[in-house]
């Protein structure tokens, strides 16, 4: 098989794609894959050190209100789709799959203009608007949440979750938190706010850290690099401590929450998918900063189930955070629930799913 995937501009985006191509190379170690992205997105660091052949094409995207930018973003979307189209020409690919991001909209187009057979993948409860535009273009559609197969064509979508289901839940790596002097005896509540950081949770933890001193229970905080240097002073003073470990930025996420009994992070779509796939309760604080207000959906969707809490954003303060905390470590048979409830909602197959949607396309 020959396949080109795109996808960009945040992890939400990237490590789906990523998480997709390691499942394929496993099980058709001839596949041949090209990734296309953008110079500026995340998948510009994150592709070319998974060792996988790697384009840009120059593209942004449309803002959402009226404005000149817009403009010149139309003339981009030409220009790049043609240099989306040469590249597709000279790879020649079986098919096309897309994760979403700007960047994916004029390479999954340019596809359909070739006549090459095109999926593109949804990873939150409410589209964004570029898969929203791709979705009469592609051949298939398939859905991380089942909430989102409202918004595309009844008869080309298909539930499959989100690959990095699959590729978290396989992951078994005690020794991870053992890196930052965490006991395995302990519980481990672990708590980021993304990539990057969040300035709320990171206010909320500067409140909290003096009272998180002495509990039978253990915290990891991922502030964001930008963060950790605003509050550096109050971070260094509570990591000495030996049930909490700060760092700016966690490279082993994946471990490290595989190795956790409690999440506490914004509600992205790709954290949501790694959560439930091990199992584990968490407490969702949705970023009211996104598209659609999709993370508030997606935190809901979890929430139904039975596994999560929400705290708002505007709510939110360092006491609410340890009160839920210990709500959900003093009551076992909520924990119990909670638990249940989380791998109920894991789709530890969705690789698998997704490659049979390709191959649907492809016969």
């Amino acid at each position: 098989m020959r396949i080109i995937v795109t996808g960009g501009g945040t992890g939400g985006h990237v490590y789906p794609a990523l998480a997709f191509i390691s499942y394929l190379k496993k099980i058709t170690p001839g596949a041949e894959v090209l990734y296309i992205g953008t110079e500026k997105g995340l998948e510009s660091k994150i592709v070319p050190k998974a060792g996988l052949s790697f384009e840009t094409i120059d593209v942004q995207g449309l803002k959402r209100s009226m404005s000149p930018q817009n403009i010149k973003t139309i003339f981009k979307f030409i220009k790049s789709t043609n240099q989306a189209k040469k590249i597709i020409k000279d790879f020649s690919p079986d098919i096309v799959l897309g994760t979403g991001g700007y960047v994916s909209a004029p390479v999954i187009y340019g596809a359909s203009r070739l006549n090459i057979p095109t999926v593109i993948h949804e990873q939150n409860s409410i589209p964004g608007m570029t898969n929203k535009f791709l979705s009469r273009f592609a051949t298939k559609i398939a859905v991380g949440f089942q909430e989102a197969a409202n918004y595309f064509p009844e008869e080309k979508t298909h539930f499959t979750g989100n690959p990095r289901s699959q590729e978290i839940a396989d992951i078994d790596a005690e020794e991870a938190i053992s890196e930052f002097g965490m006991s395995l005896d302990k519980k481990t509540v672990l708590i980021f706010g993304g990539s990057r950081g969040a300035l709320k949770i990171n206010q909320a933890m500067v409140e909290a850290l003096p009272k998180f001193v002495g509990k039978n229970y253990q915290v990891i905080y991922a502030s964001g690099e930008i963060y950790y240097n605003e509050f550096k002073e109050v971070f260094e003073k509570y990591n000495i401590e030996p049930n909490i470990a700060i760092r700016s930025y966690i490279e082993n996420m994946s471990e490290v929450m595989s190795n956790a009994d409690i999440l506490v992070s914004r509600a992205g779509a790709t954290t949501l998918a790694e959560v439930t796939s091990l199992g584990i309760p968490s407490i969702l604080i949705p970023s009211p900063y996104v598209t659609a207000d999709h993370q508030t959906k997606n935190a809901e969707a979890l929430k139904k189930s039975g596994a999560a809490l929400i705290i708002t954003d505007a709510e939110l303060t360092g006491d609410k955070i340890i009160k839920q905390i210990e709500r959900i470590l003093d009551d076992g048979k909520m924990y119990r629930n909670m638990s249940d409830a989380s791998i109920r909602e894991g789709v530890l197959d969705s690789s698998v799913r997704l490659l049979k949607v390709i191959n649907r396309c492809l016969e």
